[in-house]
């Protein structure tokens, strides 16, 4: 019949089949990206200046006027009502009846630029030409966990992805073995929010973070277990994949990345174990980071983890530094000379180390290093030589990724209640990063419940004075 035209040689068979070849290919092809991993490498939006984040979250909120904005003022006003001319703002606990508190510590100029520290951080003091300190830092809550809902989120509530979920969801990972998102919490436990803070909120479960434990082991069972082969490892995962993905009906985010996890965790008993274990790195460095040392040991563990994490690939890694009550946090409500003392003994050392590694390492310029915590603490006194929370004015610095190094932005007034020059609210933080790192806060957004989310909330000022040209 003559719609039907038998092939009489090859170059028939192949101009007739050619529908059918194709499909062949592009189901392959299609059936190969449903298994690409979702944490594969995505372009920016535009040319970045860095390629991942390390978060040295300081919970409980540090103090800026024991650490890097002094206030002559101040002492000289010690014991002294505030003056009503400084205004008004909200606290917890400091009531009228408080009175300012002097600080106890000494401050000093520092490095080429001349950046003042205080003698309560002596090594983050040998960094400071290479810090940003931003001094006009403030947020909307004064309790801890709606401020470090909104330092990780953007949002005061949880149930929003946090920046390491955005990070993760705009640009995947470098890495193929490890996970994109790291939070290594403090071995005392959770902070105020506690995990929600760090999650991916309406974000696809993929971009998750990935809590690693405290002390020398943060990730169980990498070892093989006795008698059973890589070979048998692999035959293993394959067979529970396959057997997932039958059972897998239509979009299920959540059980694609249950999928997905135990890929990634096979590929972390083949190629992380030596990840984890620093004694292969030279004695200096250890050294460098206090590894070894009983003050320092565990968070310089940590920081040293999170470079060599950067180092392969992965996207956001956040170390944390105090958690599990006051007295083991920055959250100096009794006595701030005895708790600031304490903390800074712990992190100070492993902080600069960390700055210093990645400087000579070359990889401080395509890495953020941010410090801070959630707000500061009150110029007036609380339970006699104690402060209060405190959101209206305080300290946090930047490093690396682009950013001016050997710099003070903005400020507070002369008593450090308020940030009254070049204020910066977290959205305009969360902006800045976001830009270093090739993402537009308006491209990078979901559309949840009806309405375009994204880290900002509402538009954050880029803060283009501390970029570097």
């Amino acid at each position: 019949m003559e719609h039907i035209r038998y092939a009489r040689n090859r170059r028939d068979f192949l101009t007739q089949c050619f529908c059918g070849v194709g499909a062949l290919g592009y189901s392959s092809l299609m059936a190969q990206e449903k298994r690409l991993s979702p944490l594969a490498p995505k372009p920016s939006h535009f040319e970045a200046k860095a390629k991942a984040i390390i978060f040295l979250f300081q919970a409980g909120g540090p103090s800026h006027l024991e650490t890097f904005d002094p206030k002559p003022l101040l002492n000289k006003l010690h014991g002294e009502k505030r003056p009503d001319t400084f205004g008004k703002v909200e606290y917890q606990n400091v009531n009228q009846n408080s009175r300012l508190l002097g600080t106890k510590r000494t401050f000093a100029r520092y490095g080429k630029s001349g950046l003042e520290v205080s003698d309560l951080l002596p090594h983050q003091a040998e960094i400071v030409d290479d810090l940003c300190v931003i001094r006009s830092m403030h947020g909307d809550m004064v309790v801890h966990s709606a401020a470090q809902y909104q330092l990780m989120s953007g949002r005061v509530i949880p149930g929003f992805p946090s920046m390491g979920s955005w990070m993760a969801y705009g640009l995947g990972t470098e890495s193929d073995s490890l996970p994109a998102y790291v939070v290594m919490p403090d071995p005392n436990g959770a902070p105020e929010a506690g995990q929600p803070m760090y999650t991916n909120g309406f974000l696809p479960a993929a971009y998750q973070p990935a809590l690693f434990r405290a002390g020398q082991r943060p990730v169980l069972n990498l070892e093989l277990p006795k008698g059973i082969t890589m070979q048998r490892r692999r035959k293993t995962v394959d067979f529970i994949r396959e057997l997932n993905e039958a059972n897998l009906l239509g979009e299920d985010p959540e059980f694609s990345a249950r999928i997905s996890a135990y890929d990634t965790a096979f590929k972390m008993q083949t190629d992380a174990p030596e990840i984890f274990d620093v004694s292969n790195e030279p004695q200096e460095t250890l050294d460098l980071y206090g590894v070894g040392k009983p003050e320092t040991d565990d968070y310089g563990r940590r920081c040293l983890l999170a470079r060599r994490m950067v180092e392969r690939g992965v996207r956001f890694v956040c170390v944390v530094a105090g958690g599990g009550g006051a007295e083991t946090e920055w959250d100096a409500h009794s006595d701030i000379e005895k708790n600031h003392k304490r903390m800074a003994s712990l992190t100070d050392k492993p902080t600069a180390a960390l700055v210093k590694d990645l400087k000579r390492r070359g990889l401080l310029d395509s890495t953020i290093v941010m410090w801070g915590g959630e707000f500061g603490r009150s110029p007036e006194s609380e339970r006699g030589s104690g402060r209060d929370h405190h959101n209206t004015g305080f300290t946090m610095w930047l490093a690396g990724g682009g950013f001016q190094g050997g710099m003070a932005y903005g400020a507070t007034d002369d008593i450090g209640l308020k940030a009254t020059v070049d204020p910066v609210h977290f959205r305009d933080l969360h902006a800045t990063i976001l830009n270093q790192m090739g993402l537009s806060q308006d491209q990078l957004s979901v559309l949840h419940q009806g309405r375009r989310e994204r880290l900002t909330e509402v538009h954050g000022e880029i803060l283009k004075k501390i970029i570097r040209a």
